[in-house]
């Protein structure tokens, strides 16, 4: 696996992280032991990047996570996040980011991780009623501590990056990125983030698993899996963003390629500041996404992508409720 280095921090990681979020919750069924041996074989790979979150499975993936990084701690690049509220109502979403629930939530993540120190410590979302001038103080404060060594936002807008970074160097954002979701290049997100020296952590780079192919009608996903109720795949945007799928198909087999493959290719293209974060529960996914490393695409290539996937051909916006990543 080839490295990169991870914006101004200096550090070489992995250009493919792995997310794994699916391991605990939101896209059906879930099986522990195959998790953690997906996590042990993006070691063996050298991904070493991984992504968590606290709502992920209401704290049981960073725990999954604690427990499979148990003696090789050292290996490992981790990322989690802060900032969404969850209740017992599953339907329930809140954002947190006064300083007390700051530091309150970095010490919870630290026990279920069963670690001394977080590598990249995210605001999942940006809590409109603080100001980020409050969060970034807050978050600075953790890394004076030791308790986290470097700091990111989530889908934070270019202003909001701009005012973080007056108060304390932010070295990620991650935002929705895929050949599906390229809003990041028309509204200055990804300006700042290249002018303040930035990594890029595209998340949902398969456009959650459409551009995989694999989906073929609603009856693919598995009950309770949250993309039913994405815009994405309802109705007639599902049939619209299928076509697309097809298009893209046609180039990766031309390729020798699988169209998850071209689909990662064509983000790691995209600049060597960019480090997507595919997510699966399965080594023989993983395996596959790993692969889309060493794929070279060349202007032609890019140019025909383009052609069959310009930007905004998805049909359907990213969430049903788009407010929840507008900050």
């Amino acid at each position: 696996m080839q490295t990169r280095t991870f914006g101004s921090t200096g550090i070489q990681i992995s250009a493919l992280g792995l997310g794994c979020m699916g391991m605990s919750e939101f896209y059906g069924a879930t099986d522990e032991a195959e998790s953690l041996r997906t996590i042990d074989r993006a070691l063996e790979l050298g991904i070493n990047f991984l992504d968590t979150a606290d709502i992920y499975g209401r704290g049981a993936n960073e725990e999954l996570l604690g427990r499979s990084l148990r003696g090789r701690r050292e290996r490992v690049f981790l990322a989690t996040k802060f900032g969404i509220v969850r209740t017992d109502d599953p339907t329930h979403r809140s954002f947190g980011g006064k300083p007390e629930y700051v530091r309150a939530a970095c010490d919870a993540s630290l026990r279920r991780l069963g670690v001394d120190v977080i590598d990249l410590y995210y605001q999942h979302r940006v809590d409109p009623a603080t100001p980020i001038e409050e969060t970034a103080g807050a978050m600075a404060q953790l890394v004076y501590a030791g308790k986290v060594r470097y700091l990111g936002l989530s889908e934070a807008s270019a202003a909001t990056i701009e005012r973080a970074c007056a108060v304390f160097p932010i070295a990620a954002l991650q935002s929705e990125y895929s050949l599906f979701s390229r809003d990041i290049e028309d509204n200055g997100v990804l300006e700042a983030v290249r002018k303040y020296g930035l990594a890029f952590v595209p998340y949902s780079p398969l456009g959650r698993g459409f551009l995989s192919g694999t989906i073929r009608s609603r009856d693919d996903l598995a009950p309770g899996d949250f993309r039913l109720v994405s815009p994405r795949f309802d109705g007639e945007n599902f049939a619209r963003n299928l076509a697309v799928v097809d298009r893209v198909q046609t180039i990766a087999s031309e390729l020798g390629v699988t169209p998850s493959q071209l689909a990662l290719a064509w983000v790691l293209s995209r600049g060597n500041d960019v480090f997507p974060i595919p997510g699966t529960k399965r080594v023989s996914y993983l395996e596959e996404n790993a692969a889309s490393a060493d794929i070279r695409l060349t202007p032609e290539h890019l140019a025909r992508i383009e052609e069959v996937a310009p930007k905004g051909v998805a049909a359907g916006d990213r969430y049903s409720d788009m407010r929840f990543v507008e900050n």
